[in-house]
C-alpha cells in the first residue's frame, strides 16, 4: 500500500492515533501529527511512498503537534518530537511540514550510523551518481531539483547515504526543499514539478518543498555508484563551467560535509578516500538550470575517467 492508497480519513485517523508507519529508502518511520499542514503535505509529497503495516517496526517514532497552553491560541507553534523528546525548540505554528522534513533529516544523521552520511545531494543516470556536497546558499537544491527534472534519478536532496562494505549509495527519495528565488525557478523551469505551499519567514527564509518524481520513489532498492564529486555554485549572470578539482581539495569539502565522520573515525576516513579516489572531481558554476542540464548531459554522455589528482 503507498500513501495515495489512503482515503483522506484513514490517513488522518492514522497520523493522529496509531502512527503512519512511511518507508523513505532504507528507513520507516512512525509519524503522528494532527497538524492539518503536515497531513496535507504528506498526502501530497509522499504519495508514492510504501505505508507499512502498524505491526512493522520503525526506525523512529516522531511527532509534530502543537504544543499545549495558551500557545495553541496566542502566536501557536508546533513541536518536534522524536521518541517523547523534542530535540529542538518550538517553531511558529505554520511550518509544521518544514519542521518534519527538518526532524526526519535530524533523525538519519544522527542516528543511522551503518552509512557514512554526507550533507550532499545526489542524482543518477546510467548507474552512476552525482555527488554534490554544498554549504547553503549555493544553489545544491535547485541544481539537485533541476537535475531531476531533466533525466537523472533523485537519490535525495540533503542526505548522501554511502555503505561502508560495497561504497554503493543508497537511495533516500523525499521531497526536496526548494528557498527563497529557487521556488519560481523550478516552476519555471519544470512546469509539471509538484510544489506545495510558500511557507514564509523560517530560518532559511521562505522555503518550499517539490514532490519526488514517482519513479525516483519506486527506485528505492536500486543503489547506484559513485561516479563524480562536484562543488555547485550559484553564480548570477556566469556561464557555465565545469572545472576539475584536485581530489586533495575535494576530499577536504567532503569531510567538512560529513555529518558522522568523528563517530566512524578511520573507516569514515577510508570510506571518503575510496569515494575521491574512484570519482572525477569537479567545480561548477551556474547561473541557468538550461545551461546546468546541459553540462551535466555531456557530463554523463562523455567517457569516464580516471578521475582528477
Amino acid at each position: 500500500m503507498i500513501v495515495r492508497d489512503l482515503v483522506p480519513a484513514v490517513l488522518r485517523q492514522r497520523l493522529q492515533h496509531d502512527g503512519l508507519r512511511l518507508r523513505t529508502g532504507p528507513v520507516v518511520t512512525s509519524i503522528k501529527s494532527s497538524v492539518d499542514a503536515v497531513i496535507s503535505g504528506i498526502k501530497t509529497h509522499y504519495a508514492e511512498h510504501t505505508v507499512e503495516d502498524i505491526d512493522t517496526f520503525a526506525d523512529f517514532h516522531v511527532s509534530v503537534e502543537r504544543p499545549v497552553g495558551p500557545r495553541r491560541w496566542f502566536r501557536p507553534q508546533v513541536l518536534f518530537r522524536h521518541d517523547g523528546d523534542p530535540p529542538f525548540a518550538p517553531l511558529p505554528g505554520d511550518q509544521g511540514f518544514p519542521l518534519l522534513e527538518w526532524g526526519l533529516n535530524w533523525c538519519i544523521s544522527a542516528h543511522c550510523h551503518q552509512y557514512l552520511i554526507i550533507h550532499a545531494a545526489v542524482v543518477e543516470r546510467g548507474g552512476r551518481a552525482v555527488v554534490m556536497p554544498a554549504p547553503p546558499g549555493s544553489g545544491k537544491s535547485t541544481l539537485c531539483a533541476g537535475l531531476t527534472f531533466s533525466g537523472w534519478r533523485l537519490l535525495s536532496d540533503e542526505l548522501a547515504l554511502l555503505r561502508p562494505d560495497s561504497g554503493e549509495l543508497v537511495p533516500l527519495a523525499r521531497p526536496i526543499s526548494l528557498k527563497n528565488a529557487s521556488i519560481d525557478v523550478i516552476r519555471r523551469f519544470a512546469p509539471d514539478a509538484v510544489l506545495g505551499p510558500v511557507v514564509h519567514e523560517t530560518t532559511k527564509g521562505s522555503i518550499a518543498h517539490c514532490k519526488p518524481p514517482r519513479p525516483a520513489v519506486l527506485s528505492a532498492n536500486l543503489t547506484a555508484m559513485p561516479a563524480w564529486v562536484v562543488l555547485p555554485r550559484y553564480v548570477p549572470g556566469a556561464p557555465p563551467r565545469l572545472e576539475p578539482l584536485p581530489k586533495a581539495q575535494a576530499m577536504m569539502r567532503l569531510v567538512e560535509s560529513t555529518f558522522n565522520y568523528s563517530v566512524l573515525g578511520s573507516s569514515a576516513f577510508r570510506m571518503l578516500g575510496d569515494l575521491v579516489d574512484r570519482c572525477d572531481c569537479f567545480e561548477f558554476s551556474y547561473s541557468r538550470l538550461e545551461d546546468a542540464a546541459d553540462s551535466f548531459a555531456e557530463l554523463a554522455d562523455a567517457k569516464p575517467g580516471k578521475g582528477h589528482s
